[in-house]
Order: structure tokens, then sequence, then C-alpha cells
């Protein structure tokens, strides 16, 4: 457990994110706090009981971050380059 001083608050406890950061990974959205929990970057949580907690915002996905393609007619086959 938690070798911190002042002691980490427990995964339970309203102020559960306050524990410190044990294993980070910003490049897969996830980082590990000392009290077991798994605190991912849209908000959500997994407890160490196996519980989840829902993300507080929606997850932004790397295709949502472009703009839409435009449909270009070699795009759309044989019989939109013909119109």
């Amino acid at each position: 457990m938690c070798q911190h001083q002042p002691r980490c608050p427990q995964w339970p406890a309203p102020d559960h994110l306050a524990a410190r950061i044990v294993a980070d990974h910003p490049e897969q959205g996830w980082s590990l706090l000392c009290n077991g929990v798994v605190v991912f970057d849209d908000g959500g949580e997994v407890l160490p009981d196996g519980h989840v907690v829902a993300p507080d915002r929606p997850a932004r996905s790397a295709r949502s971050a472009w703009p839409a393609r435009p449909a270009w007619p070699a795009l759309a086959g044989p019989a939109a380059m013909a119109a």
C-alpha cells in the first residue's frame, strides 16, 4: 500500500483522485494511482474492486479530430466520373 507521508487517500474515499501517480502512460491515455485506481484521460476510472466509473466527458477518437473528407469522384466509383 501507500508509503507516502502523508498517506494517499484510499480508493473508497471521496478524494481518492488526490493519490499520487505511480505509473503514467499518457500515450495510452491512463495512469495508475498509488491507491490502485486506474484513471483515464476522459475521466473514467477502474477501481481496485473491478467497478468502473463512467467518463465525465465523451471520448474523442483520433478519427473525430479530423474534418470529414470530401467525396472525390475517383472514390465514388466509375459512374460518378461519367456524370
